[in-house]
């Protein structure tokens, strides 16, 4: 298990905002729907690949409410797995997305640097957004490895992430979280196994926030 200052300081963060689309937005609860329209555009090109993943299981990691699943995933794939490390975020999105739903699958209550896939479940796609940066380089690493492990034949990893306006990583001292620039990124990538399929940027976002950029992702073969 991983024990330091970095990871409890980002969970006592969270253990702190409401269980709202605007918390885990972090007040900017009103791009949602733009963000949600952009994801959905970006998923398309994914299924439009020349080797697609299939629909069947998918995996929101770290999941909040369960906004990204409810409003993306849910929609166009057969069963959603969910992470998250916040009890009330992961009690919440049970009602969010509705506990009858047949197509909400297993919800994890974990960290992603403690979080270890289920050798039986094979993910066609691997959802990670805004949740990267409360993972060292060093378990960010090791996590993308084990989703390697993870993917169903012609999985994707999709990973959309802020990232800086310069080659200097960013630490929030508020949420416990680092945002790197896209140079990083890609190193970590590479040193992953990964490669990238396609890459876009997020338009239509208020200029006060940072650039938010979308990776799809598959093993380097």
């Amino acid at each position: 298990m991983v024990d330091n200052k970095f990871y409890k300081k980002a969970a006592g963060y969270w253990a702190n905002v409401p269980a709202t689309v605007d918390g885990v937005l972090g007040g900017y609860g009103h791009i949602s729907d733009i963000d949600i329209n952009a994801s959905k555009a970006f998923l398309e090109k994914v299924f439009a690949f020349n080797n697609p993943p299939e629909a069947k299981l998918a995996i929101d990691c770290g999941a909040g409410i369960g906004r990204i699943s409810k409003y993306l995933l849910i929609p166009q794939f057969d069963k959603v797995d969910l992470v998250e490390q916040d009890e009330k975020f992961i009690s919440s999105a049970k009602q969010f997305i509705g506990e009858d739903n047949d197509k909400l699958g297993t919800l994890y209550q974990i960290g992603l640097q403690d979080f270890v896939f289920e050798p039986h479940k094979k993910y066609d796609v691997i959802w990670c957004q805004w949740v990267l940066g409360h993972l060292n380089d060093y378990h960010l690493i090791y996590f993308l490895r084990r989703c390697i492990s993870a993917l169903a034949k012609n999985g994707v990893i999709v990973i959309k992430e802020n990232v800086t306006t310069t080659e200097e990583m960013e630490y929030d001292e508020d949420d416990s979280s680092v945002t790197r620039p896209v140079s990083r990124m890609k190193m970590i990538f590479s040193e992953s196994n990964l490669k990238i399929l396609h890459t876009e940027i997020q338009n239509d976002f208020p200029e006060d926030i940072y650039p938010v950029h979308s990776f799809a992702l598959t093993p380097v073969t």
